[in-house]
């Protein structure tokens, strides 16, 4: 990786922790560039406004987020491609906890920002509960594939709310627990 990308990645870690620990109205462009040890003109080259940083901090999830969903409607539904789509949705979760746990403390904050970005959200959400629900849903099919999509944001919201519990019991139960949801009884 070049000196650029090295740092703009730093400004990006940097961004999100604080963003986290003060919240993304109150922090400001000047402490993330002195946490990272450069000048605010720097910062300002790799990212032109606070807005455009918190859009490159949360990207990455949602750029995993959506090759999860087109890969899914790719595959067929068949119940191994289910259980991998699912094991995708986990995994990019849980790998993008922080991000979350930025959207759960600073909802108020972060959303108006994002704006831009909302309506590709929901619909990449729309695409993936679709595909859950299967070829011809059933309303039973429909209302499983929403209760599976509420399922996986728990693994988005884990760290926040469980703590201590290891990520890989948070996966395995998660898992478990959507493959019980969408298939029933």
């Amino acid at each position: 990786m070049d000196v650029s990308g090295a740092t703009s990645d730093r400004i990006r870690e940097q961004a999100l922790a604080l963003f986290l620990d003060r919240g993304y109205a109150t922090a400001s462009l000047r402490e993330i560039a002195d946490r990272v040890g450069i000048t605010k003109a720097s910062l300002y080259y790799h990212y032109p406004s606070k807005q455009d940083l918190l859009v490159a901090v949360v990207r990455p999830l949602l750029t995993q987020w959506h090759d999860v969903v087109t890969a899914a409607e790719a595959s067929p539904h068949t119940p191994e491609d289910v259980r991998r789509v699912l094991r995708r949705c986990v995994d990019t979760m849980l790998a993008h906890r922080a991000v979350a746990n930025l959207f759960l403390r600073d909802t108020a904050g972060i959303l108006p920002a994002l704006a831009p970005l909302i309506g590709d959200i929901v619909e990449t959400n729309s695409r993936l509960r679709d595909w859950l629900a299967g070829p011809a849903p059933t309303p039973v099919a429909r209302i499983r594939a929403v209760a599976v999509m509420e399922l996986l944001r728990a693994a988005l919201t884990a760290g926040a709310t469980l703590g201590d519990v290891p990520d890989a019991l948070v996966r395995r139960t998660l898992l478990e627990t959507a493959e019980l949801v969408l298939t029933g009884p």
